[in-house]
């Protein structure tokens, strides 16, 4: 085998992105109890350096490191770090193929994040790039990290007929579209996965298949990445029993550009919160309403007619919504300062018709 992290930038290779999370984690006692660790310990080349024997000779490797955090921490000026990462990387000839190591925690907003502003780059380009993370630090009697990183190199590297260039996720063995990718338990091993259409050896699920080219299909630009400092402030607030208007008041004379209302049930919200969500939307605040259930679609007027202004998230979480909303209000503004007229909502509304494979 030859060293994978000597090979010349200029040569063709995969580029390997570190940004920390349990990945890299290192427990202080891995055999008494491992889940007492602390996350973005080891850089993204020893987690190579761990796998090298098992990599193909003939795929060459570049590492860079680009954040090394607990991914709960995961702040927008990492986002534009990364996502200027991805597509200088998406760039350059001689990068094949991405891979991102990241933390579960907030894997779900990384990856909306990289469909919405590279995923048609990395689709015209032909290339892949592979979010994969782990459930249990590097030093654990079990760690699934070394697996999950070696399956996504192969996701990268690999020629898989007909599976086209895009974001993906691979974790537990099996691959998505990384905008499907969600934690959806505390600890399970396979809890990130939402989907699991396909396997990362690269046996592809015809109908899996036939939902990324509709994704695809239905995703023709991608959305500017934010400069550091510019993204839009926008909160999630939750519905729930007993909720006061003061909770949407509180924010009327803040900088907050926008809402996330994450609801209950299809995505209705107190009756409490309707006159100050209308004095929201006066105050030039965008508003998007999803539900807190964790999955289902919030669709538009159910279960009642939408208040002038909101919008409904289609399959999007309320995670996936904020970041969403977030590059829907910076679009609008870099549209205006162009002298187009196109706004958040025409931008939201794009992103909220994207399907969810199941």
């Amino acid at each position: 085998m030859s060293s994978q992290q000597d090979a010349p930038e200029t040569s063709p290779h995969i580029l390997v992105l570190g940004m920390g999370g349990t990945i890299a984690g290192l427990a202080s006692s891995p055999d008494q109890n491992p889940m007492q660790y602390e996350a973005g310990q080891l850089e993204v080349a020893s987690l190579l350096a761990h796998i090298q024997s098992a990599i193909p000779g003939n795929v060459k490797l570049v590492s860079k490191q680009v954040a090394n955090i607990n991914s709960r921490n995961l702040t927008e000026s990492l986002l534009t770090l990364l996502g200027d990462a991805v597509r200088e990387a998406l760039a350059n000839t001689s990068v094949k193929g991405v891979v991102v190591t990241h933390g579960t925690d907030t894997i779900e907003e990384t990856g909306i994040f990289l469909q919405l502003t590279c995923g048609k780059y990395a689709q015209n380009l032909g290339k892949r790039v592979i979010l994969t993370g782990a459930m249990l630090p590097a030093n654990a009697p079990k760690a699934d990290g070394p697996s999950n990183l070696l399956d996504a190199i192969r996701w990268a590297s690999t020629p898989i007929d007909n599976c086209p260039g895009g974001i993906y996720a691979v974790m537990d063995g099996r691959a998505c579209l990384a905008m499907d990718l969600a934690k959806r338990h505390g600890s399970a091993l396979n809890a990130p996965i939402q989907a699991s259409p396909s396997s990362s050896a690269g046996l592809i699920n015809p109908s899996w298949l036939s939902g990324v080219k509709a994704v695809q299909a239905l995703w023709t630009e991608d959305l500017p990445i934010p400069k550091e400092g510019e993204w839009p402030w926008v909160e999630i607030l939750t519905s729930h029993a007993g909720a006061r208007s003061e909770t949407i008041t509180h924010w009327l004379n803040s900088k907050v550009k926008g809402l996330v209302i994450a609801g209950s049930g299809m995505g209705g919200f107190h009756d409490a919160w309707k006159d100050s969500l209308v004095a929201a939307v006066k105050h030039g605040i965008a508003l998007v309403r999803t539900t807190r259930t964790g999955a289902g679609e919030t669709l538009p007027d159910l279960p009642e007619k939408d208040i002038s202004g909101c919008l409904a998230s289609g399959s999007l979480t309320a995670p996936r919504a904020r970041i969403a909303l977030q590059l829907s209000v910076y679009a609008e503004k870099q549209n205006q300062t162009a002298g187009k007229s196109l706004t958040w909502q025409d931008f939201f509304a794009r992103i909220a018709v994207l399907p969810v494979i199941r």
